[in-house]
């Protein structure tokens, strides 16, 4: 157990992709006087600066098994962190923590990513831990915090469409939706080509204005081993006309490049050889 490569892809993404933020660079994005604050989430899509402070996850239960894990607002988790071992565990797990490049919304701070253990703990909750062993979890987190990394890398590339209104888009929140395809997802199984093996949804903070994007991830079996093997499709969400254009947009910009031809906005030639 443990050793299947398909597995380590399914359980890199078996649990909320970054956590709680860690102290960084202030954002220059423009507040409004006298208005609301940005809406800051967790990692259960909660919001949990509104009226009242520090809030409640409904459901979850302390480490020890008692009580409700109450938020503590100065990193957005629960007073108690599970870093504890779960029930039946044989080896001992990192508890150490990575510092994303993701910045979060509403804050000047990026994500943290789970540990090992944490990670390792989430898999148990959902009863998701049956093909991992506790000496996979360091691989198996490397390979969701270097898939996460992916996958902003991929979504800052569309935000700079919009460079000039927001310089410093954020994530506000994101949502896992592993068991709804996405249209395009949909169709391509239609056709005959395997499913992706997870769907996220990331709520971007542009500077006041949340834009939805659809990211579906896919396994290549023939690069398992490699971060190679993963691929990660990202696009704005069909809620707007300017998120349609967009697509347009991108479509136009990668067909141009890959012929080797003039940006048709900026006149700039490709760098494509």
């Amino acid at each position: 157990m443990g050793n299947s490569s398909s597995s380590r892809a399914e359980a890199a993404t078996a649990s909320p992709c970054p956590a709680v933020p860690n102290a960084s660079t202030g954002s220059p994005c423009p507040v409004i006087d006298g208005g609301s604050p940005t809406p800051i989430y967790n990692v259960y899509n909660q919001q949990i600066n509104s009226e009242g402070g520090a809030g409640l996850f409904p459901g979850l239960r302390k480490p020890d098994g008692g009580g409700v894990a109450v938020l503590d607002p100065s990193n957005n988790m629960p007073v108690e962190a599970n870093q504890v071992p779960a029930p039946g565990q044989q080896e001992v797990i990192s508890t150490t923590r990575e510092v994303s490049n993701i910045p979060k919304g509403g804050t000047n701070s990026t994500w943290v990513y789970p540990s090992p253990q944490m990670f390792y703990n989430a898999l148990v909750r959902k009863g998701k831990a049956q093909d991992v062993t506790e000496r996979d979890m360091e691989s198996v987190v490397s390979v969701h915090n270097a898939m996460n990394e992916m996958t902003w890398r991929t979504v800052a590339q569309w935000e700079s469409l919009h460079a000039k209104e927001c310089g410093n888009p954020r994530l506000a929140r994101f949502l896992g939706r592993p068991h709804d395809l996405s249209p395009r997802a949909y169709m391509w199984t239609l056709l005959g080509y395997a499913p992706p093996f997870d769907r996220h949804d990331w709520y971007i903070d542009r500077c006041g204005n949340e834009v939805r994007y659809i990211i579906d991830f896919y396994f290549d079996e023939a690069k398992a081993g490699s971060i190679d093997a993963f691929t990660v499709e990202t696009r704005p969400a069909l809620d707007s006309v300017d998120c349609a254009l967009d697509r347009v947009k991108m479509s136009i910009y990668k067909t141009c490049y890959k012929l080797g031809l003039p940006c048709p906005i900026t006149g700039d030639h490709s760098t494509k050889s």
